[in-house]
């Protein structure tokens, strides 16, 4: 380096290393400092006035971290940090704004009056005895059929596995659930 006597400063001779095209120098850290002290009580008067008290801070912090990560934000610690802070700031909110409108609209539950007023007790008495009526149809089938048809019915067997239990044909089986459905058929159709 050669040394500037007029000015008293040193010059960058053509042979000197120069510094990254993105270093900034040891000022730039404490622009941002002078730039946070002089606007950050700014700021958060402006989040207090429409935010919660206690995400105030974070919002600020939140400013600042786009302020110092932003590609202009060297051209902003010269011209108008104020503008770019404040535009940020309006930034946060309406993003804030959109998250917590999608938010209650996920909350949200539609209001149907059959979930509110709870079961009709009506359709449940009409269940309870239908449910009756049938238990008494198959309590009157004869044995054979009714072991079937709650075979069937109840544990799920098919007719190949019932025809093996039972040591009968598969048309057995089949002529033994007719028997049992069509009695539950005409006890339906006579209300009894």
């Amino acid at each position: 380096m050669d040394y500037d006597e007029d000015q008293g400063r040193r010059s960058i001779a053509e042979g000197d290393p120069l510094p990254p095209d993105e270093w900034n120098g040891f000022a730039a850290g404490t622009r941002v400092e002078a730039i946070y002290t002089a606007h950050g009580p700014e700021l958060a008067r402006y989040f207090r006035r429409r935010a919660p008290a206690q995400d105030v801070s974070d919002l600020v912090q939140e400013c600042f971290r786009r302020f110092t990560q932003s590609r202009g934000a060297a051209a902003s610690l010269i011209d108008r940090p104020a503008a770019y802070l404040v535009q940020t700031a309006r930034n946060l909110l309406a993003e804030r704004a959109r998250a917590d409108g999608r938010r209650m609209q996920a909350d949200h539950g539609s209001f149907d009056e059959d979930d509110h007023a709870g079961p009709d007790p009506h359709a449940a008495l009409e269940a309870r005895d239908t449910i009756r009526r049938l238990a008494d149809v198959v309590a009157r089938l004869k044995p054979k059929t009714r072991t079937i048809f709650l075979m069937h019915r109840l544990d799920g067997l098919s007719y190949e596995e019932i025809a093996a239990a039972q040591g009968m044909s598969v048309k057995g089986v089949e002529k033994q659930m007719a028997k049992a459905l069509g009695a539950i058929r005409r006890s339906r159709r006579d209300g009894r």
